[in-house]
């Protein structure tokens, strides 16, 4: 089993600028008493000025002035890991934020999906990139192990064979222990987790406790701490503060398209699209019409959507159509009919037969699974051959553009025919049809000539099988029927 870990180290700034229209000014992150406000973060340019994190306020205005401040909210830092979470739930069914400022995924089964993990690890970056997260991201064996490397450099990634060896070179600051642990070993002249992992384990743990022995067992994967897996909660539920009054659907487009595409991101790991939510309009309550109630703009589709360009097109189209009776101080969209979430517990493909998916439920689990691109339909094509009498259709052609792709109705023709046909390996108890002779290809210098049987096993199963034409040979097996 690996694990991936996603370190957030600029969370709470990132939820600010990710909602700021320019980003590229200087701002910081304000928290503390009101008398002792402190710099909490602090973006790029308002880091080239001089300031930096934990430096009184009154201080970094009597340094420079120009930067804008804004109130730390923790409770919108974890909103937004939150939804990192649920978009996490699309490349994994165990997604953990037990580690703070970070999120531990397991990917191991996602590698037949998805590729191993310099592909994975691209498709994730750039995802992040698009929604404005900065991050870093490590894979290893065991969750604390890649929350760990997270902490030394970005993208690396050990398996059971090399991850010994990368561990014992960690400095113990970079470890996760505690900083009075890190401080006491420092003194005792340790600087390297190969080090501390040497020494005597009774006499470590009398002198500094059974939890470094624990996270130590942890990290070299003798041990396996339990994780609490998140679970998205069953309504969608975001809002960003506009900062001043808006008097236009035009200038909301630029909220509207973050939150749009949050909802997209918080979709990722259910079972389908999202069929209505609402846009609230926020008003500010001024003394002379303290009653004035928001705004609603309900947006209904015709078909589940998950896509974040068509849910902003759809959003955006009734929102100009909509009146906006006074001036916007707060955007809001609110969606409670959501699909159901994939429990941790089931697989892509459920084997149970209780719970068979139809077909459209599970083309929207693919999707989320894959993206569009990698859901494809069949399309009959006129060729004798079989290997080419069918093909790609991108997408998912019959759903989207509503019409009816031909399939064939020859019973005598498998339901699953092999990439590469192979040897008839099982033991032969009849043949049922055949033969039935296949000649064509000449036009392509890719002739074929074979005479093709319908044949059982000795196990009962019904197989699609041929032999050179007019000859006796071996059979060669190429399709199953069900």
């Amino acid at each position: 089993m690996r694990w991936a870990c996603l370190l957030l180290p600029q969370l709470a700034m990132d939820v600010v600028l990710r909602n700021h229209p320019h980003p590229e000014r200087a701002l910081v992150l304000v928290d503390g008493p009101h008398a002792r406000r402190r710099l909490y973060a602090v973006n790029e340019a308002a880091r080239a000025l001089g300031l930096k994190p934990n430096m009184p306020l009154i201080a970094a205005q009597a340094i420079v002035d120009g930067f804008q401040t804004v109130e730390h909210d923790p409770a919108a830092v974890e909103h937004a890991r939150g939804l990192l979470a649920a978009w996490a739930y699309g490349y994994s069914s165990q997604v953990s934020t037990q580690f703070a400022h970070a999120l531990v995924f397991e990917i191991g089964r996602s590698r037949s999906l998805f590729g191993a993990w310099p592909e994975l690890r691209q498709r994730l970056a750039a995802e992040l990139r698009e929604l404005g997260f900065r991050h870093r991201m490590a894979a290893a064996p065991n969750p604390q192990a890649a929350r760990a490397l997270t902490n030394i450099r970005d993208g690396l990634c050990f398996d059971d064979d090399n991850l010994i060896p990368a561990l014992a070179k960690m400095p113990l600051e970079r470890c996760g222990f505690d900083a009075d642990t890190v401080q006491a070993l420092q003194r005792m002249g340790l600087r390297k987790l190969g080090a501390v992992q040497a020494l005597p384990r009774a006499p470590l743990a009398r002198r500094f406790g059974q939890h470094v022995l624990t996270h130590l067992d942890a990290l070299h994967g003798a041990a396996t701490p339990l994780l609490t897996y998140f679970q998205p909660p069953d309504a969608f539920d975001a809002r960003i503060e506009l900062g001043h009054e808006v008097e236009s659907s035009q200038a909301l487009l630029f909220p509207l398209r973050r939150l749009t595409a949050d909802l997209a991101a918080y979709l990722s790991g259910r079972d389908g699209g999202v069929e209505r939510f609402t846009l609230i309009l926020e008003h500010e309550r001024h003394p002379h019409r303290p009653q004035l109630p928001h705004s609603e703009v309900a947006v209904g589709l015709l078909a589940p959507e998950r896509d974040a360009a068509m849910l902003f097109e759809l959003a955006r189209g009734r929102l100009q159509q909509a009146r906006i009776p006074a001036p916007v101080v707060g955007l809001r969209l609110l969606a409670e009919q959501l699909p159901p979430f994939v429990p941790a517990s089931r697989d892509l493909f459920d084997p149970r037969p209780q719970q068979a998916l139809p077909w459209a439920q599970l083309r929207e689990r693919l999707r989320a699974r894959l993206g569009d691109d990698g859901v494809q339909g069949l399309a009959v094509h006129p060729d004798h051959r079989p290997e080419r009498a069918w093909r790609n259709v991108s997408g998912d052609a019959p759903t989207r553009s509503n019409k009816t792709v031909s399939t064939p109705t020859n019973t005598t023709r498998p339901g699953w025919l092999l990439i590469e046909p192979e040897p008839l390996r099982e033991p032969l108890a009849r043949i049922l049809a055949g033969p039935e002779r296949i000649e064509s290809g000449w036009w392509d210098q890719d002739d074929v000539r074979r005479d093709y049987y319908l044949v059982e096993t000795a196990k009962g199963q019904r197989a699609w099988a041929y032999r050179d034409a007019g000859g006796d040979g071996a059979l060669t097996l190429h399709g199953w029927f069900a």
